[in-house]
């Protein structure tokens, strides 16, 4: 049986990526989001959908998203 603290040292572990894309939306809005991470998901009709729907498939976008949710909310 798996242990509960399988990733004891991943600061990220048990938050969704919808959780960090709606957490920073909610603090820095898409227009400051879009300068934070320059990727158009955040600057042409952006929603919550279609940037998890970019960040799903392109890993140094996510990778990116997922520091600035760290270093945000830390």
């Amino acid at each position: 049986m798996m242990s509960i603290n399988t990733q004891p040292n991943n600061p990220l572990h048990g938050i969704t990526l919808k959780m960090v894309v709606t957490a920073l939306y909610n603090h820095y809005g898409w227009e400051g989001l879009a300068k934070q991470v320059n990727v158009n998901c955040f600057k042409n009709e952006p929603s919550i959908k279609s940037a998890l729907t970019f960040l799903r498939k392109t890993e140094w976008a996510r990778l990116e998203v997922e520091q600035l949710y760290l270093r945000t909310f830390a």
